[in-house]
């Protein structure tokens, strides 16, 4: 049996591996307009729901809805490298494969959208009327 080109690294080697591809992959995304620009939607969207005195469990979930984004936009910048690297020719199943991604992160930003103005515009109307 021949061995793989590459060794598999076990126990607290792949923790650390996994975290410095991890952070690999934010410095890769962060040059990213759209990701710095969903970064800016959290931060503003946060400080919003802190402001209208939203619960902790109204914050988290909307943390774990942008943590979702920014995974959505991950795999999104995925794919349009991949199909760049592959196919650097305007090709239909590449411009396919990168307008998914790009709905499934108009999708994700749509869900986090319509979350923050439930959430934000429940403790204005209380805010108002009371």
């Amino acid at each position: 049996m021949t061995k793989p080109a590459i060794g598999k690294l076990t126990g607290m080697s792949h923790f650390f591996a996994a975290a410095a591809y991890s952070w690999a992959g934010f410095q890769r995304l962060i040059r990213e307009s759209a990701f710095r620009q969903e970064l800016l939607f959290a931060a503003v969207s946060l400080i919003l729901l802190a402001a209208v005195g939203a619960s902790l469990w109204e914050v988290m979930i909307a943390v774990v809805l942008f943590l979702v984004l920014f995974a959505v936009e991950a795999l999104n910048t995925a794919i349009e490298e991949v199909i760049d690297r592959i196919s650097p020719e305007i090709s239909m199943v590449g411009k396919h494969a990168k307008d998914l991604g790009s709905f499934a992160v108009l999708c994700a930003i749509a869900a986090c959208g319509l979350y923050l103005l439930f959430a934000i515009g429940t403790h204005l109307i209380v805010i108002v009327f009371a």
